[in-house]
């Protein structure tokens, strides 16, 4: 399959509720990611709106997911999607099980402690220091926040600016993090539960294959992995 030209955010959306889920760069299938289908002109362009500006919209709009979800690397999954990620990637765990099995760090459940007493989500500068990683903190803060992402206990719901005297917004936007379960729903995310996580992982890469039949196997567990 080639991917349309994509040159705003209602087309970004709309590629992604199409098509299921999309990384936001190159990766091992060629032709799968928006860097590919987004035409030059629209990265780091000085008063142009692009990507970059398109995810926030994309992430606030609650219907697509996106953070660190294909090989710690940024992407978007339509909610529809979502189960199938969470039920494999989990693969059976809510994240207390994963905690006291010895599969998730400290710094993870410091993390996700915080992100439960807080429904609405925090910014990732405020949840680094109530999670206790601020200067002479803990260590190993980003690294939590890749692999839970990755794992689907986490989303970032939206994105915020800092504003100047007169009220403007400037610099890049921070993302605010909550857990997936806060943004999409509990019953939603966990639907795909009854079934067991391989079966979620072949309709994943299932779907990939009719996508991009040319892709090889390996390439298409390397990116869904």
């Amino acid at each position: 399959m080639k991917l349309p030209v994509i040159k705003n955010a209602r087309e970004l959306a709309g590629l992604v509720r199409e098509i299921g889920f999309l990384p936001l760069f190159r990766c091992e299938i060629d032709g799968f990611s928006l860097q590919e289908c987004t035409p030059a002109g629209y990265w780091f362009v000085k008063d142009v709106e692009g990507p970059w500006e398109w995810r926030e919209e994309v992430a606030a709009g609650g219907e697509i997911a996106y953070a660190k979800l294909f090989n710690k690397k940024a992407g978007f999954i339509s909610k529809a999607w979502y189960p199938d990620f969470a039920n494999y990637r989990r693969d059976g765990y809510d994240f207390d099980a994963r905690y006291d099995d010895g599969l998730a760090s400290m710094p993870s459940k410091q993390i996700m402690d915080v992100l439960l007493e807080h429904s609405e989500g925090l910014l990732s500068n405020e949840l680094k220091q109530l999670a206790g990683f601020g200067k002479n903190g803990a260590k190993g803060f980003d690294t939590a926040m890749t692999h839970l992402q990755m794992q689907t206990y986490i989303t970032a719901s939206r994105f915020e600016y800092k504003q100047d005297k007169e009220g403007r917004p400037y610099g890049w936007g921070v993302g605010r993090y909550a857990m997936s379960e806060h943004v999409y729903g509990e019953e939603w995310v966990t639907s795909r539960y009854a079934d067991k996580p391989a079966e979620s992982k072949s309709r994943i890469a299932e779907h990939v294959a009719k996508l991009f039949p040319d892709a090889e196997m390996k390439e298409i567990e390397k990116v869904i992995k």
